[in-house]
């Protein structure tokens, strides 16, 4: 008897019904936390990356020091600054720790150019990743543009298109698992503002400051 009516108390108790229940969804709730909190981390990661790159491209298409009598020249020490600085606002995502950054100079074979066909002048890299241009390398030609976001970019004549590419192996808050893709890239082109030397130099780079090129 007495067996029986724990029993019957046991089922009257309402308490424990609730204990059951939330153990039984506690995994559920907690995996459905944890993968939002990690999808956003990634979306967030991919946004930043994706604004790096734009900003390495703008900036690469802007610098440079000149007169308004003389074209700018763009040296080694200006380059390397360049990367420093993305570096610097990647911020905790250590971007050449895990990642990498490719520059490229696309210019006309020849110019005028009626043949619409453009080579890598000079490329420049920084970053732990191994992981190589999707548009080859240095002095590779007879390139027909550059692809940006499903469309092709081309360098003006007697001019270039700074295009700059971003691999990144993402840094998960808690596992690769709630995330699609562990490599984000990410890819930006701008075309060169000023007049630009494109003859002085090394393939139209400077090198006055003797700093150690980022070479590919």
């Amino acid at each position: 008897m007495k067996l029986l009516s724990m029993v019957i108390k046991l089922l009257e108790n309402s308490r424990a019904v609730a204990a059951v229940e939330f153990g039984l969804a506690l995994p559920l709730m907690s995996t459905i936390a944890l993968s939002g909190a990690e999808l956003t981390n990634f979306v967030t990661t991919k946004m930043r990356i994706s604004q790096l790159a734009l900003h390495v491209a703008d900036n690469a298409a802007r610098m440079g020091t000149g007169t308004v009598l003389a074209n700018k020249q763009i040296t080694e020490a200006q380059i390397n600054d360049l990367l420093t600085g993305a570096g610097l606002q990647s911020g905790r995502l250590d971007l050449f720790g895990h990642g990498r950054v490719i520059l490229s100079s696309i210019e006309p074979i020849e110019n005028p150019n009626p043949t619409s066909r453009y080579r890598i002048r000079w490329q420049r890299c920084r970053g732990a990743k191994t992981w190589p241009s999707s548009q080859g390398r240095a002095g590779d030609s007879n390139l027909s543009g550059v692809t940006v976001g499903g469309q092709t970019a081309t360098a003006p004549d007697d001019g270039a298109l700074m295009f700059v590419e971003i691999a990144y192996d993402y840094q998960p808050l808690i596992a690769r698992l709630f995330v699609p893709q562990s490599q984000i890239t990410a890819t930006a082109a701008m075309t060169v503002r000023d007049q630009r030397d494109y003859g002085g130099g090394t393939n139209g780079i400077y090198n006055n400051e003797n700093m150690v090129p980022s070479t590919c």
